[in-house]
């Protein structure tokens, strides 16, 4: 059993290995293969985003998109509604090809509610104060509060902003020019809203699929390292396994934030039936997501245990005891990298007789000592927890 535990419990971390050495080689521009620095280039970026679904392609998308309403809403707004300079309508229709769907219908409301706001504050200095010095100070400070509520959102700054351009250009008293300025602003917001919606709707489904197998690859070689912690009993590597779940702890809330952006990509979204929606990702890393209290008692219960070494009331459990216990961890790794394999089954048996063995042990071994005793069952209780995390999924 052991040697082929070594044997997986390798794979596992050649895997991680690997997926370390492509972040150094992207982050500092060095290593991999011809074809991959070509990637990295503005021209092999271009191939790429043609070639590849992913975030290149989105990004190139969108910002089509974006050049397609801007265009498409000076042009209405000039040569049909023959409006005077309406550098609002463009403006407006690029800043709503949101991120989502979702995004671009609550900006639209935002976007022109603050306009509006602005327009009406403008007008209303623009007839009380003589002064256009003092008309636009009075403008920028009560807008960039009103600004400040939160039903506004991020284009709450345009509140004051409206009101300052429309003051300076000497237009808040013609109110016929003000009208032209909201109706500007709506129809842009309205092009980039509908364009947004309607052209390739952005979903982010292949995220949560790579999210989701660099979660479960984090989260098993985190198990693999303690297990080989456990078992060889080397407390030098303890600030190494720190280090490492520093790290596994931000790929937990990187997931957390994918599965927050792919839900909030497929509302409203007339593609969210798709596969490349990513739905059958989300059970999956929930699953992965949820195991991170459980490894961290896990973590804390080792940490615990491997510093208190002979003192009370916590005692370092005996080797044949830790043996069977990295065993169980590192089952637990490999069911952790099944998980992230949609359709895959993932074998528990092996699990449930291990930890059955060292809960029997906790009643029976009496030669063990309470203290020992105690330092193992400290770490079989998140073990347990984890086995329950993944027969539950």
């Amino acid at each position: 059993m052991t040697d082929r535990h070594g044997r997986a419990g390798r794979r596992v971390r050649l895997k991680a290995g690997d997926e370390v050495r492509r972040g150094l080689a992207a982050a500092f521009g060095t290593g991999g293969t011809d074809a991959e620095r070509h990637d990295r280039t503005p021209l092999g970026w271009f191939a790429r985003a043609l070639r590849v679904p992913g975030r290149e392609r989105r990004i190139l998308v969108q910002t089509a998109k974006a050049t397609l309403a801007a265009t498409a809403a000076w042009l209405l707004a000039t040569l049909v509604l023959k409006l005077p300079q309406p550098f609002l309508a463009p403006y407006a229709a690029i800043f709503l090809v949101e991120a989502t769907v979702y995004r671009s219908l609550r900006g639209w409301l935002q976007q022109v509610g603050s306009v509006a706001t602005g327009v009406l504050l403008a007008a209303v200095a623009g007839q009380l104060i003589p002064s256009q010095a003092v008309a636009l100070a009075v403008v920028v400070f009560v807008g960039l509060l009103a600004g400040n509520w939160r039903r506004f959102g991020d284009a709450g700054v345009w509140v004051g902003v409206t009101g300052m351009l429309l003051i300076s250009y000497g237009t808040a008293r013609d109110v016929s020019l003000l009208g032209d300025r909201l109706l500007e602003t709506a129809l842009g917001a309205a092009i980039g809203v509908a364009v947004n919606t309607l052209i390739f709707p952005p979903l982010y489904g292949e995220r949560l699929a790579t999210t989701t197998d660099r979660l479960a690859t984090a989260l098993a070689g985190l198990l693999e390292s303690i297990s080989d912690l456990v078992r060889h009993d080397d407390p030098g590597d303890l600030e190494d396994l720190l280090g490492q779940a520093q790290d596994t702890r931000s790929q937990v809330l990187a997931a957390e934030e994918a599965v927050g952006l792919t839900r909030e990509g497929r509302m409203l979204n007339l593609r969210r039936g798709r596969p490349t929606s990513g739905a059958r990702h989300e059970r999956p890393l929930r699953t992965l997501t949820a195991l991170w209290p459980a490894v961290a008692q896990l973590i804390a219960a080792v940490r615990t245990t491997t510093q208190a070494r002979d003192r009370h009331p916590f005692e370092y459990p005996w080797p044949d005891a830790r043996d069977t216990l990295a065993d169980l961890v590192h089952l637990l790794a490999g069911a952790v990298q099944a998980v992230a394999v949609v359709g895959e089954p993932v074998d528990l048996e092996e699990c449930r007789a291990l930890l059955e063995k060292l809960e029997e042990r906790l009643v029976t071994a009496d030669e063990d000592g309470v203290p020992a005793r105690l330092g193992l069952s400290t770490m079989i209780l998140p073990a347990r927890l984890l086995v329950e995390k993944l027969e539950n999924r």
